[in-house]
């Protein structure tokens, strides 16, 4: 499959998650606002989610699906299925048991990272224990989404996070009542929308004629490979996960309406984050691993360095958008109800810093496919300790002064050292270098979202204050942002050549015909 076409059918199809995520946020600043009912919800939210990508998603992407596209080419699909079912047979009872054990440990475990005590405690306890078998179930939609991307496959997987969104937005809309009542509605509808997305994904996998069936649980000579290549990934994904629990440590003791401050820039910092990052990451790994086992390294690197290209052509926009519009943006979105002006102001500092990290963020998914590829699992391990220690110091370093910006700073500064060290060993190596086409194209990408920004600066001024206006004022301020800052970037980059012209047109082409079908 084409990359941009497969990036253009997952990114199109997470356009329409997060917008119902938008939706779901918007109509939560206004019934929760940022108080300690929201701070609540957002922990339990958090943790399964997780641990989700601590099981599912990139350790077990990076184990799972370069095996599995080695058995569909060597074995076809029957050995392909054998060693999907033997993974299963595995994978179902740890998961059970692990979900077992930490729900009846919740309570020491939330207030080991938030420090909370009495009531908010118990709350926040029973929010998560309320949520934490999403964890089971978005985990086995990994396994499925794996066996669907690596038959090149995306439309199922990438459609099934808005299910959770649709759930959530339910769950919003019948129980207005706000404070603990909606919280609590919120919470039970995540495990409702991940029952919604696991039977999405078996369907798919059965129209795929991919059926899987609940083995024995025996370490089979697959299961010990998949093991090996998923451990290091997995202690990776760890040491980067003990990083956001270290930020929700943190988040909790500046004080009530953090978490939430926090969650509602990410929320803003997600959209490019998902529809780029993800997309681009889930599309490459099955064509970058085909031609490292056929011994196409070279091939392999151009697929890593056309990803590049594309994702900074989106990105770079986005970031530099984020960053010089936050407050504006944040005012029109979210300020509203119970969301007042300083709500506004602290989530819009978050964002203006985080978003400054977007470009590493969406580069690592790139780069990281050249070692899952090569069934190196253990180098982004080691780089991830690095990070993380990295990370913790900068904490330690830029909250006391700076509070909640401090850590916004220390999460963007973090993800460029992330970036950084996996470029420099894959070049080390010969595996991915940065060549003169690429880097010529990406100055001037960036050539061209720097004067988008200085054009989305003089929209903000001329329009100051639309953003807290009326409803109308507000639409047209944000369509003014985006509207001015896509008219200013990409017919720059058009006439300046910062990317391939053809394959520009050709995912204009994509990304329009998604958009008319949401």
């Amino acid at each position: 499959m084409n990359l941009v076409k497969a990036t253009g059918t997952i990114g199109g199809l997470t356009m329409v998650s997060r917008i119902a995520g938008f939706l779901r946020e918007m109509l939560m600043s206004r019934i929760l606002g940022a108080g300690i009912y929201t701070d609540a919800f957002y922990v339990a939210f958090r943790l399964p989610n997780t641990f989700r990508r601590l099981f599912g998603e990139g350790a077990f992407s990076a184990g799972f699906v370069p095996l599995y596209s080695q058995r569909l080419q060597s074995g076809g699909e029957a050995e392909a299925r054998r060693f999907s079912e033997e993974v299963l047979a595995v994978f179902l009872p740890t998961l059970i048991l692990f979900t077992l054990l930490f729900m009846l440990g919740m309570k020491l475990f939330i207030y080991a990272i938030t420090g909370w005590s009495g009531d908010q405690l118990a709350f926040g306890t029973f929010l998560t224990r309320l949520t934490f078998p999403y964890l089971l179930l978005i985990s086995l939609v990994s396994l499925y989404s794996g066996i669907l991307n690596s038959l090149a496959r995306f439309t199922a997987a990438a459609f099934a996070p808005a299910l959770l969104n649709l759930a959530m937005l339910v769950a919003l809309v019948s129980v207005r009542q706000g404070g603990a009542v909606t919280a609590t509605a919120l919470a039970a509808a995540v495990t409702v929308g991940g029952i919604l997305q696991l039977i999405l994904l078996i369907a798919a996998c059965k129209r795929a004629g991919v059926t899987l069936r609940v083995r024995r649980p025996r370490l089979t000579p697959g299961v010990r490979q998949f093991i090996r290549v998923v451990i290091p990934a997995t202690l990776g994904a760890g040491v980067y996960q003990v990083s956001v629990f270290i930020d929700t440590f943190f988040l909790t003791r500046i004080g009530t309406g953090a978490v939430s401050w926090f969650n509602y820039a990410d929320r803003l910092n997600q959209l490019p984050l998902g529809v780029i990052g993800a997309a681009i990451g889930t599309a490459i790994l099955p064509q970058v691993s085909r031609h490292v086992d056929i011994g196409e390294d070279d091939k392999a690197a151009r697929v890593q360095g056309q990803a590049a290209e594309l994702a900074m052509l989106l990105c770079l926009p986005a970031a530099l958008a984020l960053a010089v519009s936050a407050l504006p943006l944040v005012s029109a979105i979210f300020e509203a109800g119970r969301f007042d002006a300083r709500d506004a102001h602290f989530t819009a500092l978050t964002l203006s810093l985080i978003s400054l990290g977007l470009p590493a963020y969406v580069l690592v998914k790139v780069l990281t496919p050249g070692f899952y590829a090569r069934r190196d699992t253990a180098t982004p391990v080691k780089i991830a300790v690095v990070v993380l220690i990295a990370n913790v110091i900068l904490n330690f370093a830029l909250i006391p002064p700076f509070g909640i910006g401090g850590l916004a700073a220390a999460v963007a500064l973090s993800s460029w050292l992330n970036c950084t060290m996996l470029y420099v060993l894959l070049h080390r190596r010969g595996h991915f270098r940065v060549e003169r086409w690429l880097a010529s194209r990406l100055a001037r990408q960036l050539l061209a979202a720097g004067a988008m920004a200085i054009a989305l600066l003089a929209i903000r001024h001329a329009l100051s204050g639309w953003f807290d206006g009326s409803f109308v004022q507000r639409i047209a301020g944000v369509g003014a942002i985006v509207g001015g800052g896509l008219a200013v970037y990409f017919p720059l980059v058009w006439v300046l050549g910062g990317t391939d012209k053809d394959e520009l047109k050709a995912l204009v082409r994509r990304r329009r015909r998604y958009t008319d079908a949401g």
